[in-house]
């Protein structure tokens, strides 16, 4: 007979199935087995009757993750036992053969709910069994639908998959390579890539007019809640002859189409904004603002300088924040905020509370004469009203470290006061960054992203502007918090390529030995080209609200790097090391 999957039996009544699965529950009622099998595709219940006798007493010795393969009758639940609950809970088979195909040990950690308390480290050590989490195999599946989705969309738009080399020279992609040691060429070492960058732009002067590729990448960096440590995939993309303006409105489509397509989520606007770096971090304080609640950093910096507060008039910036509601919030709750704040670096948190008829309360309000108080109302809402019980939260440092402060305040208040709605995504595209950032612990400049991306204004700004006075064609596409991917448009001249890398120190000679290969092609007819590389992981993320990217990987690494469950890394025995002409010094 061939196997039935559990889902489709309620299409197969009165009809013998063989359902192969494991056991997710064993409920004795009264001398009647109720075994709920469990496949890929979902549960059903299985009923043994004692009447059966060889098949009932092999039931009986079944245990919770019993691998069994079982053959009998699909019927209609009594109206009482029907479980709406259940994809299969109107039907139920009746047992009449019972094969066990393999026992199972005592699970390390229950399945039967999302996971999140348990130790990550047996988790991972038990990843196969981890897996079996209807969370987890929704997310295997989701993800499988994503790429299904990403090359059929792909295709239908014009654009050709293809694969770019693994092992590769090392590139300045602004973190740690991981190299592989070179067994023909001793003391030689290939690259494992950071991302296809430099091939891609290759394939562009190679006439490959729209490119993509599910690339896999890899980069020497420490994990985070949305970074996965060493490999992680990304959704390349590179379009040859595009402005940046026209590579936005080719590939939004795709980030609509996604959504709409997977989810039942919705879209906050379409087309997508732009905000220019500087606007991003000014309101929101982060380069990849969540626009899905309306709350805004202000510039109270004149106001506060007036005050006879001392701190205020000694800052060099004064920003505010109005928190929607928190004024109602008990002290402890306001103490809360305030050692949240402290936690951050900053010396503490000043605040001013709303009352009746606007007036202010709190230990600061006091140093705001009447006039300067109407001035504030006026300049921490320009777009609308203050509220009674509101409160306004101020940071006073130099520029950057202040809005950073209010920025990471503004998202713990969301999730406090639960603003932003988790069925909307609010796409953006951020613009304009600045091409150079200085370094002060190295006292030179470096690239802020992208070291391939085309300065505004060209070799013509290279050689007349202060290095942060430049902006690039580079961008980033942000929704929810989420740095989905960066891009840009890419420098496709030789000489604007070679200017920009001496801008942070490289010599002319230096330029040629590293990219002599780009140089060389640019100068073979190179078109305007430009792409980015969103995160496959952070788009599932995305989708499911995952809040750990760890979670949406089949086989994860932990928060130290480590695979648990292969043992890796590991050491190397002393003939292979010897191979490839290394020694580990102690």
């Amino acid at each position: 007979m061939q196997r039935t999957y559990a889902l489709k039996t309620p299409q197969i009544l009165n009809k013998q199935v063989l359902l192969k699965g494991w056991v997710d529950r064993i409920r004795d009622h009264g001398g009647v087995l109720f075994i709920d099998l469990r496949d890929s595709s979902g549960k059903v219940q299985i009923v043994a009757n004692p009447e059966n006798k060889e098949s009932y007493e092999i039931a009986q010795k079944l245990g919770n993750e019993y691998v069994i393969a079982a053959e009998g009758e699909v019927i209609n639940r009594a109206p009482e036992a029907v479980n709406p609950n259940m994809p299969t809970g109107t039907i139920e088979v009746v047992l009449s053969k019972i094969t066990l195909l393999n026992a199972a040990k005592p699970l390390p950690f229950p399945i039967n709910d999302d996971g999140y308390g348990i130790d990550e480290n047996v988790r991972l050590k038990y990843r196969y069994v981890d897996l079996r989490r209807e969370r987890l195999q929704n997310m295997l599946k989701m993800k499988h639908k994503i790429i299904l989705f990403i090359r059929n969309w792909m295709d239908r738009n014009g654009f050709v998959e293809i694969q770019t080399p693994i092992l590769t020279a090392s590139s300045p992609e602004g973190a740690r390579d991981y190299l592989v040691p070179s067994r023909i060429h001793p003391g030689k070492f290939y690259a494992l890539p950071q991302a296809p960058q430099m091939y891609k732009q290759l394939l562009m002067v190679a006439g490959i007019d729209k490119y993509f590729q599910i690339a896999p990448c890899f980069r020497d960096e420490d994990p985070r809640a949305d970074r996965h440590s060493g490999d992680f995939y990304q959704i390349d993309v590179e379009n040859a002859f595009v402005t940046q303006e026209e590579f936005f409105t080719r590939m939004e489509p795709f980030f609509k189409e996604l959504v709409e397509t997977l989810t039942d989520k919705k879209l906050m606007t379409f087309p997508f904004p732009r905000l220019t770096y500087k606007e991003a971090m000014q309101s929101y304080g982060i380069d990849k603002p969540d626009l899905r609640f309306g709350i805004k950093i202000q510039d109270v910096t004149d106001v506060a300088h007036r005050s006879s507060m001392n701190i205020f008039q000694k800052a060099p910036v004064v920003k505010a924040l109005v928190l929607p509601g928190y004024g109602k919030k008990s002290r402890k709750e306001i103490d809360d905020l305030i050692e949240f704040a402290k936690s951050l670096g900053a010396p503490g948190l000043a605040w001013i509370k709303i009352a009746d008829n606007l007036t202010f309360e709190g230990p600061i309000a006091k140093f705001f004469d009447e006039a300067l108080q109407s001035e504030l109302r006026s300049a921490v809402t320009p777009e609308e009203a203050l509220s009674e019980g509101d409160l306004i939260v101020f940071a006073a440092d130099k520029e950057p470290s202040a809005l950073e402060l209010l920025g990471k305040i503004r998202l713990r208040v969301r999730d406090e006061l639960k603003l932003a709605d988790n069925n909307i995504i609010a796409f953006a595209w951020v613009t304009d960054f600045p091409m150079f950032e200085w370094k002060a612990d190295e006292k030179k400049w470096d690239f802020m992203h992208n070291p391939f991306s085309m300065p505004q204004g060209g070799m013509e700004a290279l050689q007349t502007k202060k290095p942060d006075e430049i902006l690039a064609y580079q961008y980033d596409i942000v929704a929810n918090n989420l740095e989905l991917s960066s891009g840009s448009i890419r420098n496709h001249e030789p000489e604007t390529l070679i200017k920009a890398f001496e801008i942070v120190g490289y010599t002319r000679e230096e330029v040629q030995d590293k990219f002599g290969h780009m140089l060389e092609a640019f100068q073979h007819g190179a078109p305007p080209h430009g792409g980015f590389a969103p995160g496959l992981d952070r788009i599932l993320m995305l989708l499911l609200d995952e809040p750990n990217i760890r979670d949406v990987y089949a086989f994860p690494k932990n928060g130290k790097a480590q695979d648990v469950m292969m043992n890796a890394p590991r050491e190397v025995d002393a003939k292979t090391l010897r191979e490839l002409n290394i020694k580990v010094i102690e």
